[in-house]
């Protein structure tokens, strides 16, 4: 299984360099935080809302002239989707979106919007990649993973690479795992550059296939009726992928699970300040952080990576009027 090494992850960084935005860390106030810090990396402030901009740009940037004519496919829950969108265009390749008809309208029209092509397929995981493979057999597209894949893992991995530059002493970082995409980059950097630091991986109970099978040592596949009941659209992956789990095992400490009521939580606590909202996906190590202590190193400087804010403003907003009533 190929891994990807610390020059791939530099590499993807100068490839990246004035396409993505450098979020500075946020320090962020809670109840008892005089013994522990956490700063948030605010993966919510790129240009599509969320990280996945940085690994479509880099997979798509590295393809062969050939490659690029050919168009590129993808399959997507959302910020994926745009992400491939946002790198297609800025590139001049043209770009094809399988998506689940349950994908939030935020995230569907967001895609549309930047001039990507949209397929509609049923709710589960498996079934968008089998549709995608079968259009680029046909068509001859380029697929561009969501996070199966070396280049699309070397681009997420910038993300742990900045967390370095910008608070070298960090002990500890927490990264939402879906199909694994970010964290296998985040934890491959950070490793490879500080081994000392701790890296930990947060998912939702209901999709919680990656800690499934960090335990049992093999990839542990989550019914789709099951995972898509989590309010963490952007988690609702059924499985890790194969070259994802080969670098979590290797660079992974643990993987924590959350209640749905924790990231509802989180996202209502990371609202308060406009610079960190974040949609549940993008909360669930903010909530890890928060409830799951316990579980998690005792290490005084921490991180947590807000891996997208593409919420629908009703929602954030029943979200938080639950809050005051339930206060």
């Amino acid at each position: 299984m190929p891994m990807v090494s610390l020059a791939d992850i530099q590499e993807a960084q100068s490839r990246l360099r004035g396409i993505t935005t450098r979020g500075r860390l946020i320090e962020f106030r809670y109840p008892e935080s005089a013994d522990r810090c956490l700063f948030l990396k605010p993966e919510n402030q790129q240009p599509i809302g969320a990280f996945k901009l940085r690994g479509a740009y880099n997979k798509i940037a590295s393809l062969s002239e050939d490659e690029r004519k050919r168009g590129v496919i993808t399959y997507s829950s959302g910020n994926h989707a745009q992400g491939v969108a946002y790198a297609a265009r800025a590139l001049g390749v043209r770009a094809i979106i399988v998506m689940p008809d349950n994908a939030p309208a935020i995230k569907r029209e967001a895609t549309a919007a930047l001039g990507a092509e949209i397929v509609f397929v049923g709710p589960g995981s498996t079934e968008r990649q089998l549709k995608a493979e079968e259009l680029a057999a046909r068509h001859g597209y380029v697929i561009v993973p969501p996070y199966n894949d070396e280049q699309i893992i070397a681009g997420q991995g910038t993300v742990g690479l900045e967390i370095l530059e910008d608070l070298p002493e960090v002990e500890t970082v927490l990264a939402p795992v879906g199909g694994g995409g970010l964290i296998s980059g985040v934890a491959t950097a950070i490793k490879l550059s500080k081994p000392s630091v701790k890296v930990i991986g947060v998912e939702p109970e209901l999709a919680g296939d990656a800690q499934a099978s960090l335990r049992a040592g093999k990839i542990v596949q989550f019914p789709a009726d099951q995972v898509s009941r989590t309010i963490a659209d952007g988690l609702r992956t059924q499985s890790i992928g194969p070259i994802n789990f080969e670098h979590i095992r290797r660079y992974v400490d643990d993987i924590v699970t959350v209640t749905e009521d924790e990231i509802r939580e989180a996202v209502r606590l990371l609202a308060a300040n406009p610079k960190t909202v974040a949609e549940p996906s993008g909360a669930v190590s903010v909530a890890g952080f928060l409830f799951h202590r316990d579980q998690l190193p005792q290490t005084r400087l921490n991180v947590a990576i807000i891996s997208g804010g593409n919420i629908d403003p009703r929602m954030l907003e029943e979200l938080c009027q639950r809050s005051v009533h339930s206060s």
